[in-house]
């Protein structure tokens, strides 16, 4: 069966830069269309690759709260993730966040990325996509694309958590933007998250 880069990378777990590596090494050949496109033949390609490097796909699922009183849920996350790929067959490893949407530099989030650029990962898993970035998720997402990584999203709507997740990134850009104002500890800038608290506690 003859098929694009694009779907042998995403059947063999790698990216696509990978397979023009073997092919300029001679490890495997692509013919091309009439319009210069590679064309690969899987069964060969299967043939030549050790049976070792052929197993190496991994689905990675990703599940976050934004704060500690929510880890009930990141562990109904973590449960559901685990039941649907277990359902599905796949080998699967469960990474957990804590921490708001907008930042950018979780622990849990920067073991995602580098699992995605490794080559090792095969698949991304999310209860909702908001799960993933406030803002900013379609670029994780571009990157699982250019490594050939299919992404599955269990629930399209938005998450149980979502209204309190997004008071408490609003909460998080107004004090940021206030402690650049004003200063960190300027009585401005402490009337100002005075003030956001308490409307935070009346929606």
């Amino acid at each position: 069966m003859k098929a694009s880069i694009g779907k042998i990378a995403k059947e063999l777990g790698v990216c696509r830069d990978t397979l023009r590596r073997w092919e300029a090494k001679g490890k495997i050949i692509a013919e091309r269309t009439p319009r210069g496109h590679r064309r690969y033949d899987l069964a060969k390609i299967l043939g030549l690759l050790p049976r070792a490097q052929t197993l190496q796909k991994n689905t990675v699922a990703y599940a976050r709260v934004s704060s500690h009183d929510q880890k009930n849920d990141l562990t109904r996350q973590s449960d559901i993730l685990q039941s649907f790929c277990a359902t599905n067959g796949w080998t699967y490893e469960i990474i957990q966040d804590l921490g708001s949407g907008l930042n950018y530099q979780k622990r849990g989030l920067r073991k995602l990325i580098q699992s995605i650029c490794s080559g090792r990962t095969h698949r991304l898993v999310l209860t909702h996509k908001d799960r993933l970035l406030r803002f900013g998720a379609e670029l994780i997402f571009s990157l699982c694309e250019q490594f050939g990584i299919e992404v599955v999203i269990i629930n399209k709507t938005e998450s149980a958590s979502f209204e309190d997740d997004l008071v408490q990134d609003v909460l998080e850009i107004i004090t940021v933007f206030s402690a650049r104002l004003y200063g960190a500890r300027s009585r401005k800038n402490q009337k100002v998250l005075e003030a956001l608290k308490e409307a935070a506690a009346t929606l």
